[in-house]
């Protein structure tokens, strides 16, 4: 009984992991290389580089903002990004010749470095791995169901390889690597090997793919996660005259609004900033601080640019339970926790799992390969034998 019990458990295993490995291996490989897209792109594109030779101060966001709309008088100057220290910072805007354009403005000596209107390689990488560039219709994408639905097989993987692979424990301290065994015996034992040290990235892929497959049903569902930012009280806008087309300037600046949140938060460092698209809209503050599992939106600001008030503020110590998991997962996902030494032990773990996935499949294929052989030659002798042979 418990042979059977235990050729259940390998078939189920290879059963939930094999069928899909071309589609796993293939977001495995395109996750790992999302891992160091930023440092991919400080390799490829030298205008991407923020070079500091004079070890200058680095510039405010808002500063950054005034250099473009200095270089672009009639464009419009939406928002900014910050990015890893050793990259620029990007200065979103549009113009009548650009419908969206990206700034790539240096931190440190103000140079517009380069003008970039179509996708980036980290936007159009972390897209490929996050919903395979499948269209997003209203608030779901069949892309980002079909990715996060992975992590359910991953989970099952996961479950039915430690219970078929008895006393898995063991290659942690007694790792064996029988190369001279030929190559059945060579793949089963990188196989379990790779899935023994890989246990906790594994159940990190798992447990944050199940959250985005939430997060997706959420969305698909209209239910917010985090609440909507208030709008201006209609009260509070200055009085304009028809006569006058000029719209009116807030009175608070960016510059004002930034030096608010960090009075509000004094470890705030903003990685996303958005102007007020309408009269009524305010100021979008996103940023990071010393939490080191959150990710870099994990304090939220909207300051409302008539008044000064800050009319809504998050922080990781108002957050709910869900509001958490959403900015948790990013960092355990992505391995942005610790800066480049865990982003590299992502990367390479990275690449161990989506070894495992062709050499389970090379398994599969072996085994069933035999199996068909076998039953060939086992067929050919059944009919030699009926013709009398």
């Amino acid at each position: 009984m418990a042979k059977i019990s235990n050729r259940f458990w390998f078939m189920l295993h290879g059963w939930v992991s094999l069928p899909i490995w071309l589609l796993f291996c293939f977001i495995c490989l395109t996750g790992t290389i999302a891992v160091l897209s930023h440092e991919i792109t400080w390799l490829t594109n030298p205008a991407s580089r923020a070079l500091n030779p004079n070890d200058l101060p680095e510039k405010p966001v808002s500063e950054l903002m005034t250099i473009v709309e200095t270089a672009y008088p009639s464009a419009a100057v939406t928002g900014a990004m910050t990015l890893e220290p050793y990259l620029v910072n990007v200065v979103m805007f549009s113009d009548a010749d650009k419908p969206f354009a990206m700034a790539y403005v240096n931190q440190y000596t103000g140079e517009i470095q380069q003008i970039n209107e179509g996708m980036t390689f980290v936007g159009f990488i972390r897209s490929l791995h996050a919903w395979l560039l499948f269209p997003w219709q209203s608030s779901y994408s069949l892309g980002y169901y079909l990715v996060c639905s992975m992590a359910l097989f991953m989970l099952a993987s996961l479950v039915t390889g430690l219970i078929v692979y008895k006393r898995f424990w063991r290659s942690l301290f007694a790792p064996k690597l029988r190369l001279n065994q030929g190559k059945k015996t060579l793949l089963a034992d990188l196989h379990k090997l790779s899935g023994v040290w890989s246990i906790w990235f594994i159940a990190i892929m798992a447990v944050t793919g199940l959250w985005y497959l939430v997060q997706a049903i959420f969305w698909h569902a209209d239910i917010d996660i985090e609440p909507h930012a208030p709008l201006v009280a209609a009260e509070q806008l200055p009085f304009v005259q028809k006569s006058d087309m000029k719209p009116a300037v807030p009175n608070v600046s960016l510059t004002q609004a930034l030096t608010l949140a960090q009075t509000r938060f004094p470890d705030f460092q903003p990685s996303y900033v958005m102007q007020p698209e309408h009269n009524r809209d305010m100021y979008h503050l996103s940023g990071s601080g010393d939490h080191i599992l959150y990710d870099q939106y994990s304090y939220n600001l909207s300051i409302n640019p008539w008044t000064g008030e800050v009319a809504s503020a998050t922080s990781p110590e108002t957050m709910t339970g869900m509001q958490t998991l959403m900015h948790i997962a990013d960092p355990l996902h992505y391995g942005t926790l610790g800066g480049i030494w865990t982003k590299i032990i992502w990367f390479i773990f990275g690449l161990i799992l989506s070894g495992m996935s062709i050499t389970g499949f090379m398994m599969w294929g072996l085994r069933n390969l035999r199996a068909f052989k076998n039953a060939s030659v086992a067929n050919t002798a059944t009919d030699l034998l009926e013709e009398g042979y």
